[in-house]
């Protein structure tokens, strides 16, 4: 990886803990944890843009979708997992290659079987989505 890319990388962000099928072809991605969330970013390239230039709706609701689970799951004790039973985003601008993008998701609450996180998603530091999930809290107690 070029210094470059090493420099946009914020300060924090490491390589992202937790891979998957759906991810691989996306990676680098990376992560910082917090007491209170875990927030996820890339630099944007080729790999992660639609046809215009733009990096794909998809992308960025995926890795929201997967930046607000893990934080619920920071809240949780006792479970196997969470499903997501709905994920609603709004893209409020674009992002393009070359650029940082960061998913900052926040614990809206945890309940006893459900589990509800917000998320705003950045490009170099400025709203391009904001997102909302609620999650199955599974096999809790297991």
């Amino acid at each position: 990886m070029n210094q470059t890319v090493l420099a946009a990388i914020p300060d924090g962000f490491s390589r992202h803990y937790r891979q998957s099928p759906l991810t691989d072809p996306w990676e680098p991605l990376y992560s910082r944890r917090t007491e209170e969330a875990v927030e996820i970013g890339l630099v944007a390239a080729t790999a992660h843009a639609n046809s215009r230039g733009f990096v794909h709706g998809g992308l960025i609701a995926a890795l929201a979708d997967n930046a607000m689970g893990l934080s619920c799951g920071l809240k949780l004790e006792d479970v196997s997992g969470l499903v997501t039973v709905n994920l609603a985003i709004d893209y409020l601008g674009t992002a393009v290659v070359g650029q940082w993008l960061q998913i900052t998701p926040s614990v809206v609450k945890v309940g006893g079987s459900l589990c509800f996180a917000q998320a705003i998603v950045t490009a170099d530091g400025r709203p391009c989505a904001r997102a909302n999930a609620t999650f199955k809290v599974a096999g809790r107690g297991a």
